[in-house]
């Protein structure tokens, strides 16, 4: 025995052109009665005309940097289930219909895929929460936020921002000179009393973002070597920058 169709759930296919000659005969004959489904189809009509206008562009290296920086840093929320309302009656089973609000987001999305890494960008309505902040973003935007440049002779220079509050610090820099060959530029924090600390390793890429390991908060300033691949426990190659950090 066949089961009959609901055609109020053929909305969507039929709205991108899914369904066979039959159903299609079918679903018209409905849909000229039918002022929800009328409406329902246009909506998704126009949020599937958006897919056209979607494309994808390749992330530069400073969003590259920012998004695997992230990945360990940014905790995905939990799925949020329907609240249950107990009834006195039991009502009558309720069709789902399919959210145009949904599928706009949906053909909005846009999934930008290099070297690794993957950003996700709906268009939000109303309804969309507070975007989260990434850890570079959180420092950078921080009442507290203590801004440090050091230029170089080449015409390059690195940004260094610190919040104590978060106890983080960003570097950022522009147009750096790749480090020598088998060497890797290394980020260190000084603390009184205990020196250079290691705060992590520089991309090789000249306009790197990077999240300094460490207690920042507490250090007295921050520097830059040169060290062998794979860094050093202490300081043991050529000074880049040495910044002093105010009111450490």
């Amino acid at each position: 025995m066949n089961t009959p169709i609901d055609l109020h759930a053929l909305t969507g296919a039929y709205a991108v052109d899914a369904l066979d000659e039959l159903e299609r005969a079918r679903f018209e004959q409905h849909l000229a009665g039918c002022t929800d489904c009328r409406a329902e189809v246009d909506s998704l009509r126009e949020a599937t005309a958006l897919l056209a206008e979607i494309t994808a562009t390749e992330p530069s290296a400073r969003l590259r940097d920012r998004v695997l920086a992230d990945i360990a840093t940014v905790r995905p929320l939990p799925p949020e289930a329907p609240p249950v309302t107990a009834t006195a009656t039991t009502a009558a089973p309720r069709r789902a219909r399919f959210r145009p609000a949904a599928l706009v987001a949906a053909a909005a999305a846009v999934v930008v895929v290099a070297a690794g890494a993957a950003v996700w960008e709906p268009w939000q309505d109303e309804t969309s929460q507070a975007p989260v902040l990434s850890a570079v973003d959180r420092v950078l935007q921080a009442q507290d936020a203590e801004r440090y440049v050091q230029r170089f002779p080449d015409g390059s220079k690195a940004v260094l921002v610190r919040s104590k509050s978060l106890n983080q610090a960003v570097l950022e820099t522009s147009d750096m000179a790749p480090p020598p060959e088998g060497k890797v530029y290394e980020l260190w924090l000084d603390h009184e009393g205990v020196g250079m600390v290691p705060a992590g390793l520089m991309p090789v890429d000249p306009d790197a973002v990077v999240v300094l390991e460490g207690d920042p908060a507490t250090a007295t300033g921050a520097g830059i070597t040169v060290e062998p691949a794979g860094g050093s426990e202490k300081p043991t190659g050529e000074t880049v920058a040495l910044i002093a950090f105010e009111n450490a």
